[in-house]
Formats: C-alpha cells, sequence, structure tokens
C-alpha cells in the first residue's frame, strides 16, 4: 500500500470511479456527480495497492488563506478499518500546514463522527443534508 497524488489519465480515471463507487452510486447518482469545479485547483491524494489499484481517496482545498477544506474522503468497502483514511487524512492534512492553512474544515457524515473525532476534529455545527437522506456535522481542527 503507498500514497499517492493522481497525475496520470489513468490514476484520475480509477480516483473518481472510486469517489464514485462509494460516495454517490449508493444513492443513484449519475457518474460526474463526483466531481465539481474545486477538483482542478484541489489537491487529491489516493492509496493504492501493490497493483495500482485505489483504495481510498480524498481532497483538499482551500476556502480562504487560513482554511483548508478536506472532501470527499472515500474508502473502497472491503478495505475500511485498515489505516487507510487515517493516512489520507494525515496526508491531507500535512499539505494544508505546508500549504499556509492554519484550521482544516471538513462536513462529516454523521456515520464517519467517531474517526474524525479520533483524528482530533471537533463537531462545531450541524452540516447540510445531502440526497435528502445523509445527515453531515460541520467539523474542524485546528493546524
Amino acid at each position: 500500500m503507498r500514497l499517492i497524488e493522481p497525475a496520470s489519465n489513468a490514476e484520475f480515471k480509477q480516483y473518481y470511479e472510486l469517489r464514485w463507487k462509494i460516495l454517490r452510486a449508493p444513492w443513484n447518482q449519475p457518474h460526474g456527480s463526483e466531481q465539481d469545479a474545486l477538483d482542478a485547483t484541489s489537491t487529491h491524494v489516493m492509496v493504492i495497492d501493490a497493483g495500482n489499484v485505489a483504495l481510498g481517496i480524498g481532497r483538499l482545498h482551500f476556502n480562504s488563506i487560513a482554511e483548508a477544506q478536506i472532501r470527499f474522503m472515500a474508502v473502497d468497502v472491503g478495505h475500511q478499518r485498515q489505516g487507510i483514511g487515517t493516512l489520507i487524512l494525515q496526508a491531507l492534512e500535512t499539505r494544508g500546514a505546508e500549504l499556509g492553512a492554519t484550521h482544516i474544515v471538513l462536513d462529516a457524515r454523521e456515520t464517519a463522527l467517531g474517526f474524525y473525532c479520533k483524528q482530533g476534529y471537533t463537531a462545531i455545527g450541524p452540516g447540510h443534508m445531502l440526497f435528502d437522506n445523509i445527515a453531515h456535522v460541520k467539523m474542524r481542527k485546528r493546524l
């Protein structure tokens, strides 16, 4: 297992496919719904296995000079609870700090609150409701 920043078309194809598979397909969202306008200027990381297959992904973008935001964290179902999410999160936090962020925010699905709390994030308020079905909580961590 190793962490990379996707660079080639093939790597980005896997990256976006995993993002769609975990975060959009279960709610019958179309391909393309896993991408947004901030992807072009964001930092993307991906954990791959020995065969270069994507196991987990995540993205970091900036909301202001001091505030970075993590979005689209996803780990393949068969590889969850193996430290992949922690590896991705730590890499994104490190990159945010290197680029000048003083804190990171994210919107965690309620099912992932325990994971983010263990990583030092604090709930700061209610988040949005995705697809009228998935409740989120706004979280923050000072770097």
